[in-house]
């Protein structure tokens, strides 16, 4: 059953702060039956592996993947500010120019088409973009190049710390030593500095209404830890059935072994705040329906009174779908404001 009754078919979406329409039923808190129960039994199942997404059944005829940070909890800002930024200013000694430094990793991380991407190459592209800027060439500073950072990337599809710890290991490369230890001095700053983070109150919402009627697992390229972590403080982890982060392989890669050839094209959702997102979405055959950022919980509010019951009833793909990228993309640039000036 739908939350909200809403008039279909409606070829735009409603503005994202219209009035919704009344409730036809409460939101109950409530668990849910599945073969294999969640809860904090979850957490000491990790990790989660690519066999349990090829392994996933469906229990409905429609299946929705969610990203985490800056989709379904406000954490993206307060992560990558006060926990990214300053250590890459650390580790790489660069305080001379920390207000350039600052300044680029939040474009590139939070405000621009690669929001939401891997830690690893979003690293990279902040220092191209950091040896561009004539600030920071007038100031002597050099800029690691990232070769060998690069080299793995590009072999690697498991970007994570297990993946970089066998790579170091195997290499003994200084430079990826240093790049491993930015990476764990991150995940132990999240855990100690940003303890909780609670979801969009209209992402709970939202969440519930899924798995009313769909098949739901976490998208993302945050450590799978970090994710069960968040996710079971918050008290969402009966609402998905698989917490799928950066170590079971990129976004695509999660949806595709998950949801490929077991639904229908048209009963497979991706809900994401970045571009990275969209990309997966096109790459597995399946919908998308963005959380614009800076509005995300009126994001959600809209597809709680209308996004998924449009899903639901196959009056989401097409024009409906088309303005609602048309916005999103609208929000998230790819030349920096520096090079504007």
């Amino acid at each position: 059953m739908s939350l909200y009754h809403t008039p279909l078919p409606r070829d735009k979406p409603l503005p994202l702060h219209a009035k919704p329409p009344v409730p036809i039923i409460s939101l109950p808190c409530f668990s849910l039956t599945r073969k294999q129960p969640f809860g904090k039994s979850v957490a000491m199942s990790l990790p989660f592996t690519r066999e349990d997404l090829l392994r996933f059944q469906p229990r409905h005829d429609a299946f929705v993947g969610i990203d985490s940070d800056g989709c379904v909890f406000d954490s993206m800002e307060i992560k990558q500010k006060r926990c990214f930024h300053g250590l890459i200013v650390q580790m790489w000694h660069l305080e001379p120019i920390e207000q350039y430094v600052r300044e680029t990793a939040e474009f590139v991380n939070l405000y621009s088409r690669w929001r939401g991407q891997n830690r690893f190459p979003c690293l990279v592209r902040t220092m191209d973009f950091l040896r561009e800027r004539p600030e920071v060439r007038a100031s002597g500073i050099s800029i690691p190049e990232l070769r060998e950072t690069r080299q793995w990337i590009a072999s690697c599809s498991e970007l994570g710390n297990p993946a970089l710890e066998k790579k170091v290991a195997e290499t003994g490369s200084e430079e990826l030593k240093l790049l491993l230890a930015w990476s764990q001095a991150v995940n132990e700053t999240i855990a100690r500095e940003c303890p909780h983070f609670e979801p969009f109150p209209h992402a709970r919402q939202g969440l519930r209404l899924i798995a009313e009627s769909a098949d739901a697992i976490c998208v993302s390229q945050t450590p799978t830890e970090a994710l069960l972590r968040e996710w079971r403080e918050a008290g969402l982890l009966f609402f998905v059935s698989i917490i799928a982060g950066q170590e079971l392989g990129t976004k695509t890669e999660h949806l595709q072994r998950t949801a490929s050839g077991k639904y229908p094209p048209d009963r497979v959702l991706m809900i994401g705040d970045a571009p990275g997102d969209l990309k997966a979405a096109r790459e597995a055959g399946a919908l998308f329906y963005p959380i614009n950022p800076g509005n995300e919980d009126a994001s959600w509010e809209r597809f709680c009174r209308e996004g998924f019951a449009r899903f639901l009833k196959g009056h989401f793909a097409g024009p409906y779908e088309t303005t609602l990228i048309r916005e999103f993309e609208s929000l998230l640039p790819d030349t920096p404001p520096w090079k504007k000036q």
